[in-house]
């Protein structure tokens, strides 16, 4: 099996689940026993220093909104850029933490880019696997600017990068239109 493992996956139309509608996920962690991931384009209505509060958290300063990570509740994570609060390196540049004492240090005092998260995505064995073969995902190698994207369309770009290696793969093509989809 090939791990996916700092990999993005892209909604594709032909996934049924409305949780995951054009939703871009950066796989976490994937192995033999089922994988791990973040919904990197799914802002709650909560702002972090709200949640960082109700959690007995102390200063924060970070302004943004919390990530829904997935449907599968779990603790506060963070996805960074500081190696030495990482608990695992997801692709270069870019880090996971849950540690209580790993989050305080990045909300509080952030010197890296950091986007934290309430719940996660989560697959057993063989079902990412099996949704793969059934075209309900796109998958793309992930990059920092990515993770960390602030733009307005997350799905959209990554879907566009896909389409574009694809067309070019297809065959001998000089120039191929950012949208070819309007052609």
């Amino acid at each position: 099996m090939h791990s996916l493992s700092g990999k993005l996956l892209a909604a594709s139309p032909r996934l049924g689940d409305p949780n995951f509608a054009r939703a871009v996920i950066l796989i976490v962690q994937h192995g033999d026993e089922g994988a791990l991931g973040i919904v990197l384009n799914c802002p709650s209505e909560h702002r972090i220093e709200e949640v960082w509060r109700r959690v007995g958290g102390g200063h924060c300063a970070l302004d943004q909104s919390l990530g829904i990570g997935g449907p599968v509740e779990g603790p506060l994570v963070a996805v960074h850029g500081d190696a030495g609060l990482s608990e695992r390196e997801i692709l270069p540049g870019v880090y996971f933490a849950s540690q209580r004492s790993a989050l305080e240090r990045l909300i509080e005092s952030p010197t890296v880019p950091v986007r934290l998260f309430s719940g996660y995505s989560g697959w057993g064995e063989g079902q990412l696997e099996s949704e793969l073969q059934e075209g309900a995902w796109l998958t793309a190698p992930a990059s920092a600017e990515q993770v960390f994207f602030e733009g307005d369309d997350l799905w959209k770009d990554v879907v566009s990068n896909i389409s574009g290696e694809i067309i070019h793969a297809r065959g001998d093509i000089r120039h191929v239109p950012p949208q070819p989809w309007h052609n």
